[in-house]
């Protein structure tokens, strides 16, 4: 069994999957397995993973995975997930990239405390900016219980910092089927992933470990691109309300899903220019229909709570007309 795999999906990151494959190189041990999965990609990205795998393949174990037609990157990494026999399992994006000898030490950090996953502080980088990103959980190198740190309601807490590439997990949690994506989700995969992780696992760990490289703003995104797939953030949210009402501590945990989606839905408003018309005209009614599906118990505490700016805009939203035959996503 190698002692960790990583699993990386690519589509059309030409101009950035070279840095992802000289920092994997850059990370190769012999008990280490890297899974390569290209997600239907039309540019020149196979060619490259092809050639960068020959090359790897001195150094670690490698699998190149190929999609015909693109799936989403949560399907990719299902199928990533689904190839690896990593004791221990974790996440790069295509055009992100590692620090040399970032794997190595988070290997031995989660054998160190022995959890069933460890989350990691990231670098955001646009351009020529860096900027650390820190897991916004005070307590690092200790281990703690996942479903406490889903709280407090009011508090950005760790399931509010979703990255699944920002940190490793343990293959008991895959055995468990806690690490694989909901399908058919092709933005916002990591948030219901993030909240079923700290719902049912029994232990996590925050370390200090600065090595993973996120590049903010690629043309190609889905975070720049205003286009209907965005508005996948409201079925993902949909997942995590209903799931955590079945929750054994709904009770304490839902007001934070609400929060949390509400808040969402709010930044998305705010940002609604950057959205092709039509597709703005859609967020629109599917977040007041979301807002309406929403516990009114709940939602009413939860608005009570917010600052008088943002509890107004999405007020007014749920009173907003229906309109005949907008449907949800």
């Amino acid at each position: 069994m190698p002692k960790l795999s990583v699993i990386v999906p690519f589509r059309d990151v030409r101009p950035y999957a070279p840095d992802a494959l000289r920092s994997l190189r850059a990370n190769a041990r012999p008990d280490f397995e890297f899974v390569l999965v290209d997600d239907g990609s039309e540019d020149d990205t196979p060619d490259l993973v092809e050639r960068a795998a020959e090359e790897l393949s001195r150094l670690a174990r490698v699998r190149v995975l190929r999609r015909e037609r693109p799936g989403g990157i949560a399907t990719a990494r299902n199928a990533g997930l689904d190839a690896a026999e990593g004791e221990y399992l974790t996440f790069l994006d295509g055009d992100d990239w590692y620090a040399p000898g970032y794997l190595p030490r988070l290997v031995a950090a989660a054998e160190g405390l022995g959890c069933d996953f460890l989350r990691t502080d990231h670098v955001r980088v646009t351009g020529r900016v860096r900027t650390v990103r820190r897991v916004p959980v005070g307590l690092r190198d200790e281990v703690l219980d996942p479903r406490e740190a889903i709280l407090p309601a009011d508090r950005t807490t760790a399931v509010d910092y979703p990255q699944a590439w920002a940190g490793v997990y343990h293959r008991r949690l895959l055995e468990r089927g806690l690490l694989h994506f909901p399908g058919g989700l092709r933005t916002a995969e990591d948030r219901p992933w993030i909240w079923r992780l700290h719902r049912e696992a029994e232990s996590f760990a925050v370390v200090g470990l600065l090595g993973v490289f996120y590049r903010k703003g690629v043309a190609a995104s889905l975070t720049r691109i205003g286009d209907e797939r965005q508005l996948d953030f409201v079925p993902a949210f949909d997942r995590v309300v209903a799931q955590t009402a079945e929750d054994r501590d709904a009770d304490r945990l839902l007001p934070k899903a609400v929060r949390t989606y509400c808040a969402v839905i709010d930044r998305h408003l705010a940002e609604r220019d950057k959205f092709e018309p039509a597709v703005a005209a859609r967020l629109r009614a599917l977040c007041a229909d979301a807002l309406r599906r929403l516990p009114r118990d709940v939602l009413d505490d939860v608005l009570d709570s917010m600052d008088a700016g943002r509890a107004g805009r999405l007020r007014r939203l749920r009173r907003a007309p229906l309109r005949a035959g907008r449907g949800v996503a």
